[in-house]
């Protein structure tokens, strides 16, 4: 039969289950049968393409709100009578950020245009989804010094994208 593991505990990604699944003397009927039998493996190989562009869409959200939450909390936040965002390279570092989503979504944009005209994106989905988790760590990481300690309380977006 099939028999489904416990639910794996996972650091990231919660909102997707991820878990062991086992079957045992099953047998599916011909007509039940999705493609060619011992294919499923390269099937699976082919939809990561699809699976990987989603995760850089799902991404590119929460980066950037990030960073404009970010800003306006630099804005308000006053250290020796200043604006935070007034130090130049505070600034020049959430701009650059900014950046370096926008260079993402452009990339992600032409994976996506060749994967629905049918080409292979392999190269591209997995360049996208390298970058994606390079980036996330790198605008939690950079935002959250910005934040002081507050940047570690449940109340702002940074520490749980930090997680």
């Amino acid at each position: 039969g099939i028999h489904v593991a416990k639910k794996i505990d996972k650091l990231g990604m919660r909102s997707s289950d991820t878990a062991q699944i086992f079957f045992e003397d099953v047998r599916v009927p011909c007509k039940n049968l999705i493609g060619e039998e011992g294919k499923g493996f390269t099937y699976q190989m082919l939809q990561f393409q699809e699976e990987r562009l989603w995760g850089v869409a799902n991404a590119l959200t929460p980066m950037e709100n990030i960073i404009q939450e970010t800003i306006d909390y630099t804005r308000q936040r006053k250290v020796f009578g200043q604006p935070v965002l007034h130090n130049q390279t505070v600034h020049f570092r959430l701009a650059e950020l900014a950046t370096e989503v926008e260079l993402l979504r452009s990339l992600l944009h032409r994976a996506v245009a060749l994967y629905v005209e049918g080409n292979d994106v392999t190269k591209f989905a997995s360049m996208a989804k390298l970058k994606t988790g390079r980036l996330t760590r790198e605008v939690a990481d950079s935002c959250l010094q910005f934040w002081g300690g507050m940047g570690f309380t449940s109340e702002v977006l940074v520490s749980r994208l930090y997680r």
